[in-house]
Order: C-alpha cells, then sequence, then structure tokens
C-alpha cells in the first residue's frame, strides 16, 4: 500500500523502490573461522592484530537483487550524508524507502534528505530485520583466515567479490519472506 501510494501521490509514472541500506568495517585484522585438520592435528591460522580499515557503506534492493557500495573512511553522519546524495544520483528518476537502523549517524537532524530518497527505521537493536546483514556476512564468509599485506589488496579483494556477486546471489541472501510478501502485496494493487 506504501508504495503504491507513494507511486500515484508523489511519483506518478516513477518507480519506486525498497532498499534497504546498512555499513560494515572491514580491515586488515585477520577474521578467524574454522579450519579443518586431521585428527589429532591442531589447527593454527595466521592472524594480524593490525588496525587499518575502512566502511562499506551498502544499499541492496531484496526483490530485484540490485545493489549499491561505495567506501568511506569512518562511520559518521558526514559520510552518511555523502553515501545518500550518491545513492539519490544512482536512482535518477525513482524514488526510493530505504530502510535503515536508528544509528546516531542516520538519525542525526543534520542529515539532509535528497528529495527521491524515503527513510523508514527499523525497530532498534533489530539488526535480523535488515537483509543487507545477510549479505555482510556472505562476503566476510570469503576473507576469513586470509591475510592481506595491505589495504589497498583488501580494497582491491572485496571489489573482485563485489564484481562476481550476481542480483541472484544478493536475492538468496536478502529476500526476507515478510519483505517479499509486503511488495508482492503492495504490488498488485
Amino acid at each position: 500500500m506504501l508504495i503504491v501510494s507513494l507511486e500515484q501521490l508523489l511519483a506518478p509514472g516513477k518507480t519506486v523502490r525498497y532498499l534497504c541500506q546498512d555499513e560494515t568495517r572491514v580491515g586488515l585484522k585477520t577474521l578467524t573461522g574454522k579450519v579443518i585438520t586431521a585428527r589429532g592435528v591442531k589447527p593454527t591460522v595466521e592472524v594480524k592484530w593490525l588496525r587499518e580499515n575502512f566502511w562499506i557503506y551498502g544499499a541492496i534492493e531484496p526483490l530485484t537483487g540490485k545493489h549499491f557500495q561505495h567506501e568511506y573512511p569512518k562511520l559518521n553522519g558526514d559520510y552518511f550524508q555523502q553515501f545518500l546524495d550518491w545513492l539519490s544520483e544512482q536512482l535518477g528518476s525513482d524514488y526510493a524507502i530505504l530502510q535503515i537502523d536508528q544509528a546516531p549517524a542516520h538519525t542525526s537532524s543534520t542529515i539532509r534528505w535528497p528529495d527521491n530518497i524515503i527513510p523508514l527505521l527499523q525497530p532498534s537493536h533489530s539488526p535480523e530485520l535488515n537483509p543487507i546483514e545477510r549479505l555482510w556476512q556472505f562476503l566476510k564468509k570469503s576473507l576469513k583466515n586470509v591475510l592481506f599485506s595491505s589495504l589497498q589488496d583488501l580494497r582491491e579483494r572485496i571489489q573482485q567479490l563485489f564484481d562476481q556477486l550476481t542480483f541472484e546471489q544478493v536475492m538468496s541472501v536478502s529476500s526476507y519472506d515478510f519483505i517479499l510478501e509486503a511488495l508482492l502485496y503492495a504490488a498488485s494493487y
């Protein structure tokens, strides 16, 4: 109903998309995971403890698998604003309902929401409701137990992961039934 109403009132003849947004930090500190070894052999994995990192701000469209991501050095309101402005440009003439968590960077009164992006706050302390969290887990799985010599090497690996990412994979990890049912119900009006 919300999407149909928005299309009729705010965006006649335009597409209204439902996007889910969040950020994730990646860095040189090794992500560790389980290792399979022979019976009786203690698993060992080299690790780095360097704290250099950067943030990936992203948004996904669970219905189509379309995804948007951009790198920033920190998590704060200024970079979130930059991401919103960039995302607005990527959307072109389309509108988006953007599901976000209630992080201070997202709810700051200084945020200037672009005309074509409408925020939808999810309940506090409920990351499990945001489908993009599962995408971050999916991407980080291939970074476990891997050492990167520099942030640039890590950036290149992450870019490679995003280049290999298909719409079907994004849909597979992010398409929650309750979201799809709501979107399909709204589309039937």
